[in-house]
């Protein structure tokens, strides 16, 4: 049989150009054009207007000292300040390090620090988070290499520069000095530093170069047919490759505009501004989507310009991609499947793929992407046999900043990225991720693949959504256990769960622990943290109730 590799070609080749010249191209072609629309800050810049604020920016940064290759932080939620950030740094080589709006002062801390970053743009607060009251706790003894905090706020702080006080510090010699040092980098650079979610323990820094994230948003946004008439509505966060590279890059190629509804995601403000700026485009995780059709407004809504998006994160149930087909009128939707570690993303669906192609892959190769998918032994499977995804090609990471080891652990002599993702190819290119590698659980002897027995609980009428994982047993090693959410109104038993599976899968992935949950611990990008799951199991178990046998 034919061994599973896919290589994505395209008659539109990949450009070499840096996130600066991508900026400059979009002006040139699109200047009086709307590029940044911020909702929730009454912000609106055409691709000209946007383009005089990132030179003031840049301008700024190099008056206060900072130069090409030096690290600098960034910690907020969505604003216009960090679309601007994102474009000034990168004109003057400066590595962007995106930082989870959720951290805290450990967290910070700890990612500062492994960058040796000298300055930091943090928003004042966010929700429950005091960013500058963070920053100060930890001090210059914490964070010795710190030696700008830039603050996003209308009032002064003691300590801290301010963005606009920074922009302000903007010259017509330092606008072209800045300009001169844009014209003088290499696509290859490294410009940003993207911590990983941290699913499985601490962050590790994953390091892209222009070249990475420009091809990459640029053909996300291909596949969608993007053009300078779309509008796309972008809920997901700017920290994360769905937001600042499938989002922003993906509009700055195309001429589009970029909308954003409020800083964090709310469905209601996500609703408002599809409706009102008349947005072609949306993004979100499937529980995005679910919170937008679920919305007491919903039905009153007009979203009639809405044509296409990304919904990628997390596998999407098939009822609700048929809801947002048809009462959302997103009938180009696509599937993305990536990694930040590839710039993100690897896969994605066609708008033209019929629905079950939409529901049950995430779509075929992208251009100039090599895929394979291989054994334990790493050798390369047939199509339709389940393995590891192994990636190669532009989108590929420099590596994982300052970590060699962690770096050759991921990457192998031959180029290709080791994703940790267990997936099935078709001989037509269509990909099927079936779960994790390190979330298979090995149950005497036997091999259980979470995904597997996910899929066969959703058929239960009662079951919303349900996340099997592995624990720690005396006698088998492991054993399965599944935390279930119910859908609502819905009563059932522990007892109703093993019934149901008897006799229609195996006894031994039958799950020995079920808990019913009404939510599952997540990072802020919507994934699942199925180790914080496993220790709260572990925690409990001593006092569970184990099914006998």
């Amino acid at each position: 049989m034919a061994a599973s590799y896919v290589c994505g070609v395209s008659d539109t080749p990949l450009i070499y150009q840096t996130v600066g010249a991508a900026l400059d191209s979009a002006v040139e072609r699109f200047a009086a054009r709307p590029a940044l629309i911020v909702r929730h800050q009454n912000v609106r810049l055409s691709y000209a207007e946007l383009s005089a604020a990132v030179d003031d920016f840049a301008a700024g940064l190099l008056a206060i000292g900072l130069k090409c290759g030096d690290r600098i932080g960034i910690w907020s939620p969505n604003n216009a300040e960090w679309v601007i950030a994102q474009f000034a740094t990168a004109q003057l080589g400066l590595v962007l390090v995106n930082i989870n709006p959720a951290y805290r002062t450990a967290e910070l801390e700890y990612v500062l620090n492994k960058v040796g970053a000298r300055a930091l743009i943090l928003a004042k607060s966010f929700k429950t988070s005091d960013y500058v009251g963070m920053v100060r706790s930890l001090g210059a003894e914490k964070l010795p290499h710190l030696e700008e905090a830039i603050v996003i706020s209308d009032e002064p702080i003691d300590g801290f520069r301010s963005f606009a006080g920074v922009s302000a510090l903007a010259t017509d010699a330092l606008r072209a000095a800045s300009r001169a040092i844009a014209a003088g980098l290499s696509p290859d650079d490294p410009i940003n530093i993207q911590f990983t979610s941290g699913t499985t323990g601490f962050p590790k820094g994953a390091t892209l170069t222009h070249h990475n994230i420009v091809n990459n948003g640029r053909f996300v946004a291909a596949r969608q047919r993007f053009t300078e008439n779309d509008r796309l509505c972008i809920p997901v966060p700017l920290y994360h490759c769905f937001g600042m590279v499938m989002g922003v890059l993906g509009c700055v190629t195309h001429g589009a505009a970029m909308v954003f509804p409020d800083e964090a995601f709310e469905p209601g403000s996500v609703l408002d501004a599809v409706e009102r700026e008349r947005c072609t485009a949306l993004y979100g995780v499937p529980t995005m989507f679910i919170a937008e059709l679920g919305h007491p407004s919903f039905k009153a809504r007009d979203l009639s310009s809405l044509r296409t998006g990304v919904m990628a994160g997390a596998p999407c149930p098939e009822p609700v991609m048929r809801r947002v087909i048809s009462d959302m009128h997103m009938t180009d939707v696509t599937i993305c499947y990536g990694m930040t570690e590839t710039s993100p993303v690897s896969f994605q669906s066609m708008p033209d793929d019929d629905l079950e192609k939409r529901v049950t892959t995430v779509g075929r190769i992208h251009p100039y992407v090599e895929v394979k998918v291989v054994d334990a032994d790493g050798e390369t499977v047939p199509f339709g046999v389940q393995g590891e995804l192994l990636t190669r090609g532009y989108s590929v990471m420099r590596g994982y900043w300052n970590d060699p080891e962690k770096t050759c652990d991921a990457i192998d002599d031959g180029g290709w990225m080791h994703t940790g993702d267990l997936a099935v190819l078709d001989d037509e290119g269509y990909c099927r991720i079936t779960g994790r590698v390190k979330d298979m659980i090995i149950r005497g002897g036997e091999n259980i693949y979470p995904r597997e027995i996910e899929e066969f609980l959703y058929r239960h009428p009662a079951v919303q959504d349900v996340q099997i994982f592995g624990v720690p047993d005396e006698k088998y090693g492991e054993e399965v256990c599944a935390w279930i959410r119910l859908r609502e109104g819905m009563v059932i038993v522990e007892e109703d769960i093993l019934t149901f599976c008897k006799g229609q899968i195996a006894h031994y992935k039958v799950p020995r622990y079920v808990r019913f949950v009404d939510e599952y611990p997540m990072t802020v990008t919507g994934k699942i943290q199925k180790f914080v799951m496993r220790e709260a199991m572990v925690k409990e178990m001593p006092a569970s109730k184990a099914r006998a046998g």
